[in-house]
Parts: structure tokens; C-alpha cells; sequence
């Protein structure tokens, strides 16, 4: 089948060359020359693990191109997707739709014969509805099917989620489109890949409803490990003792710093947004928002309170800037109000990051960032693991002893045990655990 993607951004591209490695033929399209060109020269906007090579494969193979100009890609296309961003709006929160439309607007000029126009982005409810609204009225003889159907990807993992998905939904509201999707997703038909037929809005509102659900799960364990720290309880063992129950679940579990990334803080407050305006507001996803936001800052004090009550005049030393491994992500990263936090506080902050320092850079001011972990640690008064990339699992502590002026570190992410550190000569702090002194 022939299908055009709106947008190469992280989901049009990881999307887009999935379905030209299925063996559809795919033209990515972006507004960007600076990106299209990278892209048509091998160069990738985003670090995803597998997605270089993907590209380079499709693109070899003559399945997978790239463009900035719509009309070719879209004229004679079955398929078109519209993958482009919906950040949250200045002012209110609500996702901004304005890249959407403006997308339908376009491609209702340049579509022939019957074509399916698919929401990929994450949208909120109503959203296809206006979109098959602004393309009858740009063009009333058009032939167009719109469907929704939502990514579930996780950065980091995102082309074996695409390949091996838990589940693939389709929001249509006629059976031609619902047809025209399924065809499209036959090549998963193999993995026995379960096809969720639903209308339009409904499709929608599972992906908010999947990331807010999701979402509440990361801050009820982080709630659960403050109290784990007050009572002297372990909150990784309570996670699994809780994760064990089939109907729980031990995914997303792991107490944390907070979540951030492109999806769940901009999801989230859509949600709430879309359940003020219906009247319907959801007071759960509205904690969750608020929990979230105030945990990052509160990862700021706690380094604080684990130098002795001050940072003024010390280095500390973070560890992983990216909001999760394997991505170069800063969206919402709990860096970025830990070392806001840090800084208010007096300290000099020296980081270090695989993948994330160049994204990182314009965001922070006043960060020196080093090549490695051990060179991060060199001097530093107190060390900071924000994020769990493999590169710090086996970390040769005794040697960051040596290099540290003070053995001190907090560990945001249960990295390390406790008593390992302890036998090193650490003082340690973790998530829902009870600090260690060496």
C-alpha cells in the first residue's frame, strides 16, 4: 500500500519506516528542509536504539523517502497519516491542535481517489471529527475516510513496540476506512497482534486514558515511597509484593524521581483539560498532575538534605539528564527542576549524559557537562543518579570514592543496593528506602 506520514518527528519517522520495513511503500513528509535533508543524508533528528539502520535498510530497499512537499506524497496515497506534534497550549494547557488542522487543511487539497486520513497524533476526543469537518468543507468531492489510530511507544523500545504491539486501536466510523487500516496492519496479523475496532472518539480517548492510567501508577508507587522512607519500609519490595497480583501488575512500578518524556505530563493535562470542559472533571488525573510536578522539586531538596542541609558552595555530580535511557528526550525531564533546585540552592552542578547533553544544553544554564561518569564524579561533593541508563549499573564504586571529595550518593533510581554502597564506603540514598551511612 502506499502511504504518506505527515510529519518526521519521533513517532512519523519510527511509524513511517515500520510500516516501509512491513514492505508498504512510505513518503515521509516535513515542513523542515534541515530535517528532510539530515534525514535523506542518514542523519536522524531523534536517538532511537535500531532506527538508524531501520532507516538506512528501507531507504536502501526503495520503500522509505523523504520530502517536504505534500501534494506528490499525498496524491494517489490509500493511506495518509498526520503525525505531527500537539504540544501543550501557552496558557490553558489543552493540547494545541493548531499543526493538526493545518495538516487536514493541506491534504484535503492534494488527495485523489479514496484515501483514509488518519489521526496519529495524540489528540483529544473530537478531534477526527473536526478534522473530517475541515476536509469536506475545503474539498466536498473528496473521496476521504478519517480514522484515529494511537501510538503506544515507548521511547527507547519504540520499533519493537511498533512490531510486536500489545494491541493496535482503530477508531473508524465507516467500514471502508476500518478495512482500508486493517489492510495496512496485516503484516502483524502474523504476531497475532489483537485489532480493536472502535469509533472514532473512543480510539481517542484510550490513549489518554492508557497514559493517564499509567501515570498514576508511577506516582502512587512514588507516594508509597515517601511513606516507605517515614515508616521504615522497603518500597521496592512492597512494588513487588503488590506487582505480583495479576490484576496490579508490575509495570510501572518503579519509584522514581517522577515521570516526564513527550507524553504523559502534555497527556495528562489534556485529559483534565477535556473533563473540565465536558463538566466531567477527573479528580484523580488532576492529583496525578500536581503530585508529579511538586516530586521533581522535592528530588532537589532531598539531595539537600543528604549534603548535611546545603549545597551552597558544593559540586554535585548528576548522572542522566534524558527523562528515561535509550532516549536524547528532555521534555519534562526531572533534571531539569532538580538542577533549577540545586542551583537555587548554591551549588555548581556538573553533569554527564550518553545521549542527552546536546539536547540539554539549551535548556540548562550554568551546567558543565563531562565525558563520562567517572570524570562527572572527579571532585564532586555528592553524586546524583537521575536517570537509569546501563552505563551506570556497574559503576566501579570504590574508584568513585577516590575521585569524589565526599562519598555521598543519592540514587534516585534504586540502582544500586543499599548495602553494596555501604560496603564501599558510601553514604547512600535511595527511593522509599532508609538511608545508609558508611
Amino acid at each position: 500500500m502506499r502511504i504518506a506520514m505527515i510529519g518526521s518527528g519521533y513517532v512519523g519517522l519510527v511509524s513511517g519506516a515500520c510500516f516501509a520495513d512491513f514492505g508498504h511503500d512510505v513518503v515521509c513528509v516535513d515542513n523542515d528542509p534541515k530535517k528532510i535533508e539530515a534525514l535523506e543524508a542518514g542523519r536522524m533528528p531523534i536517538y532511537e536504539p535500531g532506527l538508524e539502520a531501520l532507516v538506512a535498510d528501507n531507504v536502501r530497499q526503495k520503500r522509505l523517502s523523504f520530502t517536504t512537499d505534500l501534494k506528490p506524497a499525498v496524491a494517489g496515497a490509500d493511506a495518509v497519516f498526520i503525525a505531527v506534534g500537539t504540544p501543550s497550549r501557552r496558557g490553558d494547557g489543552f493540547a494545541d491542535l493548531s499543526y493538526v488542522y493545518a495538516a487536514a487543511r493541506e491534504i484535503a487539497q492534494a488527495v485523489t481517489g479514496y484515501t483514509v486520513v488518519v489521526t496519529k497524533s495524540t489528540v483529544p476526543v473530537g478531534t477526527g471529527d473536526e478534522v473530517e469537518r475541515i476536509i469536506r468543507e475545503a474539498r466536498p468531492d473528496a473521496e476521504v475516510g478519517v480514522a484515529s489510530n494511537p501510538e503506544f511507544l515507548r521511547e527507547g523500545a519504540a520499533i519493537g513496540d511498533f512490531k510486536r504491539p500489545d494491541r493496535i486501536v482503530i477508531g473508524a466510523e465507516d467500514e471502508r476506512a476500518a478495512a482500508v487500516m486493517q489492510e495496512v496492519y496485516r503484516p502483524l496479523y502474523l504476531n497475532a497482534a489483537p485489532i480493536i475496532v472502535t469509533g472514532r472518539r473512543t480510539a481517542e480517548l484510550t490513549k489518554y486514558a492508557a497514559n493517564a492510567f499509567l501515570a498514576t501508577k508511577i506516582t502512587f508507587i512514588n507516594e508509597i515511597a515517601d511513606l516507605c522512607e517515614r515508616v521504615g519500609a522497603n518500597v521496592q519490595e512492597v512494588a513487588r509484593g503488590i506487582g505480583l497480583d495479576n490484576r496490579i501488575g508490575s509495570k510501572f512500578l518503579h519509584a522514581g524521581p517522577g515521570y516526564g518524556g513527550s507524553c504523559f505530563p502534555k497527556d495528562t493535562l489534556a485529559l483534565v483539560k477535556t473533563a473540565q470542559d465536558y463538566a466531567t472533571p477527573i479528580r484523580i488525573v488532576e492529583t496525578v498532575v500536581s503530585v508529579n510536578d511538586q516530586r521533581k522539586r522535592a528530588m532537589a531538596r532531598k539531595v539537600v538534605a543528604a549534603a548535611g542541609g546545603s549545597v551552597r558552595g558544593k559540586t554535585v555530580a548528576l548522572l542522566g539528564l534524558t527523562f528515561k535511557p535509550d532516549t536524547d528526550d528532555m521534555r519534562d525531564a526531572p533534571s531539569l527542576s532538580i538542577i533549577a533546585g540545586l542551583q537555587d540552592g548554591g551549588a555548581k552542578v556538573v553533569a554527564y549524559d550518553p545521549e542527552g547533553i546536546e539536547q540539554a544544553r539549551p535548556l540548562l544554564e550554568g551546567v558543565t557537562y563531562a565525558d563520562d561518569a567517572y570524570s562527572c564524579a572527579s571532585g564532586a561533593d555528592i553524586l546524583v543518579i537521575v536517570t537509569e541508563w546501563s552505563a551506570f549499573r556497574a559503576l566501579d564504586l570504590p574508584r568513585l570514592k577516590t575521585l569524589m571529595n565526599a562519598p555521598v550518593l543519592v540514587d534516585l533510581r534504586n540502582v544500586y543496593s543499599p548495602t553494596d554502597a555501604v560496603k564501599h564506603g558510601f553514604q547512600y540514598v535511595g527511593i522509599g528506602t532508609t538511608p545508609s551511612n558508611g
